[in-house]
């Protein structure tokens, strides 16, 4: 058993695909949420977060490192793409300290700390993005049917 996350963005790059030494291929993307607030309710920005294109909300951004393996991680380098969004449920992936799991923290280049949120994807479900015909899709197009669900739980590990 494990917990449960759900994601609903948009990938910030093309899928990076790779294989174990042994043969297994695993897929790394990068997926972006969202939070958006109103300035009506609320007309001061909160701490961290930055006003949206439009003016009209305050937003922020998560990006999430999602790890997916076997044959989805074949199916998501194969259809999915920059500005695509999906839904992904998975399981969190961070550093164990003292029985809690935590983001992975780190100093960067430019000497500030930041986080990576992680997690390895179970299920995957293409919902559109950019390139999206409006979910009409062509035998002749290599993409899934509309609505197409992948997943697998063998991950080795």
């Amino acid at each position: 058993m494990y917990s449960k996350i759900v994601l609903i963005g948009n990938l910030g790059g093309d899928p990076s695909m790779r294989y174990t030494p042994a043969g297994v291929p695993v897929c790394d993307f990068s997926v972006a949420t969202s939070a958006r607030i109103s300035k009506e309710t609320n007309p001061d920005c909160p701490d961290g977060w930055k006003e949206s294109y439009n003016g009209n909300a305050w937003e922020l951004t998560t990006w999430w490192k999602v790890t997916v393996w076997r044959k989805l991680a074949e199916l998501c380098n194969q259809y999915l793409a920059k500005g695509r969004t999906v839904y992904i449920e998975g399981e969190a992936k961070g550093e164990a300290v003292n029985g809690t799991q935590h983001p992975r923290v780190w100093v960067g280049k430019d000497s500030m700390s930041h986080a990576s949120f992680e997690m390895t994807g179970r299920l995957v479900k293409f919902l559109g993005g950019r390139g999206d015909n409006g979910g009409s899709h062509s035998e002749d197009e290599q993409e899934p049917p509309p609505g197409f669900v992948g997943g697998d739980d063998s991950i080795p590990f």
